[in-house]
């Protein structure tokens, strides 16, 4: 949201350099510094979540540091119903005549989640290779 925000005053702000500062390296200096002021911004945020994350993975207790593996498990667990159980359990009810479907989950709204933690677990996979892991 900040970042939106400096992103969007950028360009006023650089229309008020040209009119109020006269010489052109300052002012192209000044125009470069707010155009990657959202940039720094938004890296700055990234990093602080990273800490945090670093942090609330070391904890000790299964409810700080288990989150993340509960919420890859439902993932799991929703899509182990969604593409292998619930279509098996369809193909029986068919073969046994009975006029019954299970529907399939909503993937919508977890997908985003799922592909999110997918990308992390790309990054716990290089933390394997390399030997970085957790003291239990």
């Amino acid at each position: 949201m900040i970042v939106s925000l400096v992103q969007s005053l950028a360009q006023p702000v650089s229309t008020i350099l040209d009119k109020v500062i006269e010489d052109k390296d300052q002012k192209a200096a000044l125009a470069h510094e707010i155009a990657t002021l959202a940039e720094k911004q938004a890296q700055d945020q990234i990093m602080g979540q990273i800490d945090v994350n670093k942090t609330e993975a070391q904890h000790p207790s299964m409810f700080v540091a288990g989150w993340r593996p509960a919420v890859g498990w439902v993932c799991a667990i929703a899509m182990l119903f969604n593409f292998l159980l619930i279509p098996f359990i369809n193909l029986g009810l068919d073969i046994a005549a009975m006029n019954i479907q299970l529907d399939l989950i909503d993937m919508e709204t977890m997908m985003p989640v799922l592909f999110g933690m997918l990308g992390l677990g790309g990054m716990r996979t290089a933390e394997k290779i390399k030997k970085v892991e957790r003291n239990k």
